[in-house]
């Protein structure tokens, strides 16, 4: 007979075998990774070893980051440790990521996000707006697709932006008693990914690859663009996208049996609204100091503050004794993967060019007729937005995506003698609007992550919103740019 022992090793067995599966995957994908890296060292042209060297780690890490064999986390400290290990910058290159107020503003950042959510705050503003406007398809695409751009200002973190509506939107579709392939199901979860996208545009705190693309300008220029300078310059993309947006999906995923009224919907989410009662003194105290970050935020030119140091006096405020609304240790519970990506990808810029890996590529890409294409502003947004869009399916990640490119386009630009502001912002936009891989936005990994919708959803409406994007980007070129002079 066996024993009892026995018998729960060979229950234990088949989740074993599992573990050791899982396990091995990961082990493949380190291992190809690796190999990778090694062939790009191998075949790449030029005598300089650290460029070479600095190219196979950016190699090895946008590999790891797209297909996460190793946390987030853990990939940008091995790529610090790499660094350092091949020399290919000193040290303090390596670690110069974490120093810039960038950091501080993505930590604030996320901290406000945690003392907004620790009001009835943001849940608020979503059944207000449902309750206005669900009342049927229609209306609740549009109503999933606004209520980040408003949080897109007081949350600075697309992650949490996605994470706060998802439940919103899944708790509506319940509600509704939607199909779990219908279209409306996959409608409404792909404007939580794409409204989640569209939601970092205008703000500059509103995205990481903003806020990188602003630091890498700083440190490579020394140019400072501002919050209002900013928003001035995205604005009608933003405006003009939340429609395009809306359209698309209506037309991806027709409607013909689910377009009736959802009148029990509104009235659930007026008895949520009459659920949390008026309006709190604790609301109040976070839309009083969400105001004055904003404000502050807005007015930069006049007291020349980091839009770090108002996100940090923010967070100050939420967690003081009688005056804010959250507490200081639900405050600190944040996302390090984050701040290490964001530290890591920072350094790994700052690496890029010191190392001259940037001049390595930007050597091989200033071949004659793509300097004459950025001599033209008209011709450069296009070229630049091509270019970026298609290296971006390759490039993933966000982050990377935009430390890799803007030193590079930097450099392209001065040979070229075009505006290397003009040509940054036009890649930065291009990088963050990534609608058709799932890799390729905070939103659509966090929209996939419900199992609920597949890579397939996102093909043809991202292709459609990403033509949609660069033809909205060049007729805000062609028109409002050039009337400010920025053209």
């Amino acid at each position: 007979m066996s024993s009892p022992n026995t018998k729960a090793k060979v229950k234990l067995l088949p989740n074993s075998v599992k573990v050791f599966s899982i396990d091995s995957t990961k082990a493949v994908t380190l291992l190809l990774g690796v190999i990778l890296a090694v062939s790009v060292y191998a075949l790449l042209p030029g005598s300089s070893g650290s460029a070479k060297v600095m190219l196979a780690l950016l190699v090895l890490s946008v590999f790891y980051w797209t297909f996460e064999p190793l946390p987030l986390g853990v990939t940008a400290m091995l790529l610090l440790v790499l660094m350092i290990l091949f020399k290919t910058v000193n040290m303090d290159i390596v670690f110069s990521g974490f120093s810039s107020p960038a950091i501080f503003l993505i930590i604030g950042g996320m901290m406000l996000a945690r003392g907004v959510n620790d009001t009835p705050l943001a849940k608020r503003l979503a059944y207000l707006i449902l309750a206005k406007w669900a009342g049927n398809a229609k209306g609740l695409l549009a109503s999933i697709l606004i209520i980040p751009q408003l949080q897109a200002f007081f949350i600075p973190a697309v992650a949490v932006r996605a994470t706060l509506i998802l439940p919103v939107a899944l708790m509506a579709l319940e509600h509704i008693g939607v199909k779990k392939d219908g279209n409306l199901r996959k409608m409404i979860l792909l404007a939580v990914a794409f409204g989640g996208t569209i939601s970092g545009t205008v703000v500059m705190t509103a995205a990481i690859g903003n806020i990188l693309t602003v630091e890498l300008i700083k440190q490579f220029l020394g140019i400072q663009i501002t919050y209002l300078q900013w928003f001035m310059y995205t604005f009608p993309i933003w405006i003009l996208l939340i429609p395009v947006s809306w359209f698309v999906l209506i037309k991806a995923f027709p409607l013909p049996k689910e377009n009736e009224e959802f009148s029990h919907l509104k009235e659930e989410m007026d008895k949520k609204l009459k659920d949390l009662g008026q309006i709190n003194a604790e609301e109040k105290k976070c839309i009083g100091i969400l105001i004055l970050i904003v404000c502050l935020w807005f007015i930069e030119p006049f007291h020349g503050l980091h839009p770090s140091i108002p996100t940090i006096i923010g967070v100050i405020l939420m967690a003081f004794p009688g005056v804010g609304c959250s507490k200081w240790e639900n405050m600190v519970k944040i996302n390090f993967d984050t701040i290490l990506l964001m530290g890591a990808t920072l350094s790994l810029g700052y690496a890029f060019n010191q190392s001259g890996a940037a001049e390595l590529v930007g050597a091989s890409l200033s071949t004659e007729w793509i300097i004459d294409l950025l001599r033209s502003p008209i011709i450069a947004v296009i070229s630049i937005l091509i270019i970026t869009q298609v290296l971006h399916l390759a490039v993933a990640n966000v982050s990377t995506a935009v430390v890799t490119l803007i030193p590079i386009f930097i450099g392209l630009s001065a040979k070229a003698g075009a505006d290397p502001i003009l040509i940054c912002i036009t890649a930065s936009l291009a990088c963050l609007h990534g609608y058709i891989l799932v890799v390729e936005a905070t939103p659509n990994i966090i929209v996939h992550s419900t199992g609920q919708i597949q890579q397939k959803e996102f093909i043809i409406p991202g292709i459609y919103m990403t033509f949609a994007m660069m033809i909205v980007t060049i007729l805000t070129a062609v028109t409002w740019w050039n009337w400010m002079g920025f053209l």
